[in-house]
C-alpha cells in the first residue's frame, strides 16, 4: 500500500490490479476506464477521456480507486457483458449524474430502481438512433440491475458494502474496514491472511482455532480466494 492510502480510510483503497483481481476483467480494462486513453480514427489522433475521476488522487502513473469506484466498475462491466457498447454506458452515466444528483450515479439506491428507466431516457435524451436495440435490450438491463444489486448493501442512499461470495454475509469488502479489502464480517480477518494461513498449517481447523474464527467462515474465505485465483 502506498503513501496514499491514509486518506482512504472509510473510503477503500484498491490498484488497478486489485479491482482487475476482485472484478475479474483484464488490467488494462480498468486503465482504459479510469484512465482515458488515445487512439487513431481517420488518420487522426484522438483522446477518449475517463468514464469519470477516482474518488483517489494519482499517485504518479498510477490509479487508485475507492469502494464505489470499485461497484460503478462492476456495474459497467455487467452491461458490456450483456452487448451494451461503452458508449451508450457513457452517456447513461451522464445522465444519470443529474437524474441521481451523484458522480457515481450506478451504486446509489435510486439507480437500483430507476436503472432501467433512466437508461432509456438517456438515450432519447442524447438522439440515439440505436434507442430501439435499447428498447429490446430493457429486460436485460432490468436483469443486470436486480442481479448486481443482490449483493450490495445500501446505506444513505448508496452502496456501502459488497458480499462478494455467493451473496454470503460472511466474507464482505466494505470500506470501513482493512481498506475495502475481502475480509471476514465480524472477525475482521482478512481473507488472504485466512487462505494463507490455511496453506501454511495445511488444516482449516488448526486456523480456524488460531484465529478463533468459525470453521464454516474460514473455509468460505478460502474458497472466496480460490475462485479469485481462477
Amino acid at each position: 500500500m502506498t503513501q496514499n492510502a491514509a486518506p482512504a480510510l472509510g473510503i477503500g483503497f484498491y490498484t488497478a490490479g486489485d479491482a482487475a483481481r476482485l472484478l475479474g476483467v483484464p488490467v488494462r480494462n480498468i486503465r482504459r476506464w479510469l484512465g482515458g486513453y488515445n487512439y487513431t480514427q481517420d488518420g487522426e489522433k484522438r483522446h477518449m477521456e475517463p468514464l469519470w475521476k477516482p474518488q483517489l488522487p494519482r499517485d504518479d502513473d498510477r490509479i487508485e480507486l475507492g469502494f464505489r469506484d470499485l461497484i460503478e466498475l462492476r456495474f459497467v462491466n455487467a452491461f458490456l457483458d450483456v452487448g451494451l457498447g461503452l458508449k451508450t454506458i457513457r452517456h447513461c452515466l451522464d445522465y444519470a449524474r443529474q437524474c441521481v444528483d451523484d458522480d457515481r450515479p450506478f451504486s446509489t439506491r435510486r439507480f437500483r430502481t430507476d436503472g432501467r428507466t433512466i437508461f432509456l431516457e438517456s438515450a432519447n435524451v442524447a438522439g440515439y438512433e440505436n434507442l430501439l436495440d435499447l428498447k429490446n435490450r430493457q429486460y436485460a438491463i432490468k436483469a443486470v440491475i436486480e442481479r448486481t444489486f443482490k449483493d450490495l448493501d445500501i446505506d444513505n442512499d448508496s452502496v456501502s458494502r459488497w458480499r462478494p461470495y455467493k451473496g454470503k454475509s460472511s466474507i464482505v469488502i466494505d470500506p470501513e474496514f482493512v481498506f475495502g479489502q475481502p475480509t471476514t464480517a465480524k472477525y475482521n480477518v482478512p481473507t488472504i491472511a485466512l487462505a494463507q494461513a490455511v496453506k501454511a498449517e495445511g488444516s482449516e481447523k488448526a486456523v480456524a482455532k488460531l484465529f478463533e474464527v468459525p470453521l464454516s467462515v474460514v473455509k468460505d474465505a478460502v474458497a472466496f480466494e480460490a475462485s479469485l485465483a481462477a
